[in-house]
């Protein structure tokens, strides 16, 4: 009995060494690989009680686990969609084959790392065919609130390479002065004139005409100007009339006193502020608050537009896309302006160890990892999501080799065992001799 079971506890050591070596071979063939997960092996011995001062070998087993915890350094590169997690969470990425069926939502899977760009539909995916999955934004640029508790929500990120945008002016800020001596009784009354363009809703060039028409009274100064905007979309027509007057006070001169409406949209006093009715749809002009001087003054002698703001911009053509670090997908366009599309969350789980792991170090959740939540990155335990970075291999070639080693010796010392066993069982064959 207590041969047999020498023979059984080596025949388990070299089991469990030939187990621990297939994981090492792994870890150092994966030693080039993004994002890969290092292995590591758990021996655990096998105690069986003995009778009568006998001892029976119980062996040995071996577990293995995938550290997916451990990360890896991260390196630089030249693609803007080359991603990686810096800090806890994880990317949510599909199968691509899943998306070109359509049959459905795609499986969310988690990984630390990727090199995306698009495909032929515009998906952004890796080489080995993964898709990024995001929340889609909404044509403003926000992105609504979506479960976190569920991939329901993300669907793949889809990028339009071709696409064409457009953003119309919905506001404007007019930082003007108007010339004090205008508005005294010597002056001759010429309206000064002023053409500010903005964008309609299809990315057309149009403009509102505001014309200062000064008030000349019969003595003094009156300080009050009559301004009068028309809308080249609707024909010229007058959307809005408003009589203005300044301050000659010491402390607050050439600042405006009050805004009186004639006609459009009514002025607030608290955002400096008012709104007229374009072609389009409503426009929001900021000329100031009372007694500010950031909007309309009135002083000395010049007409000077001084700053003129607005949104807004005519149709452009899509030339980069890039993530930044809260995981936002931005767009750019050659106007220069820049849309939000999607936004990519980062997947936290209590114990990312307890994971399945799959081909292309992909991860699923499984009873053992614990209830994932989706965060904002850089939000809450998560980290941030680096742009033009990939994670290098969590494998420490140096220690692998190492652990090589001693599995080999290992190897060979319970080889050795069943050797000496084997030539006691034929010494024991001998005694009948």
């Amino acid at each position: 009995m207590t041969i047999s079971s020498s023979l059984n506890a080596g025949v388990a050591g070299l089991s469990s060494n030939a187990s621990r070596l297939a994981a090492i071979s792994d870890n150092i063939a994966n030693s080039a690989t993004p994002g890969y997960k290092r292995v590591v092996s758990d021996f655990h011995s096998m105690v069986i009680s003995g009778r009568g001062g006998t001892y029976s070998a119980g062996g040995v087993r071996v577990t293995h686990q995938r550290l997916v915890d451990e990360r890896g350094a991260l390196v630089s590169t030249s693609n803007a969609t080359d991603l990686a997690v810096r800090g806890r969470g994880m990317l949510p990425v599909g199968l691509a084959s899943e998306v070109g069926v359509g049959n459905g939502g795609t499986q969310m899977m988690l990984s630390t790392t990727g090199s995306f760009r698009t495909d032929a539909q515009g998906y952004l995916t890796t080489e080995s065919g993964l898709v990024l999955l995001g929340w889609p934004a909404n044509p403003d640029g926000t992105v609504p609130s979506y479960p976190r508790d569920t991939s329901d929500g993300l669907e793949p990120v889809r990028i339009n390479v071709n696409q064409l945008s457009g953003e119309p002016t919905t506001t404007m800020s007019l930082g003007v002065n108007l010339p004090a001596t205008e508005t005294e009784a010597s002056a001759s009354g010429d309206p000064q004139d002023l053409s500010v363009e903005y964008y309609d809703n299809l990315g057309r060039s149009e403009s509102l005409s505001i014309q200062f028409v000064p008030t000349i009274p019969a003595s003094g100064s009156s300080n009050e100007w009559t301004v009068v905007i028309t809308d080249s979309a609707s024909g010229n027509a007058t959307v809005g009339e408003y009589v203005l007057t300044f301050d000659d006070s010491r402390t607050e001169g050439g600042t405006l006193a009050s805004v009186t409406t004639t006609s459009g949209g009514a002025y607030d006093p608290a955002t400096g502020s008012v709104i007229v009715n374009v072609a389009g749809g409503p426009m929001e002009i900021n000329i100031g608050e009372i007694g500010a001087n950031d909007g309309l003054t009135q002083l000395s002698d010049t007409f000077a537009p001084l700053q003129i703001s607005k949104d807004g911009s005519p149709v452009g053509n899509m030339t980069s896309v890039e993530v930044d670090a809260n995981g936002f997908v931005h767009a750019f366009f050659d106007t220069g302006i820049t849309q939000t599309i999607f936004q990519v969350p980062l997947v936290d789980l209590p114990n990312p160890n307890g994971m399945v792991a799959l081909d292309h170090q992909t991860y699923i959740p499984s009873p053992d990892s614990g209830s994932y939540f989706l965060w904002d990155a850089g939000d809450g335990p998560t980290g941030d999501i680096v742009s033009f970075a990939l994670e290098e291999s969590a494998t420490d070639v140096a220690g692998e080799l190492t652990d090589m080693i001693q599995t080999q010796r290992a190897y060979s010392s319970n080889a050795k065992v069943i050797q000496t066993v084997d030539e006691m069982l034929q010494e024991t064959t001998n005694i009948k001799r």
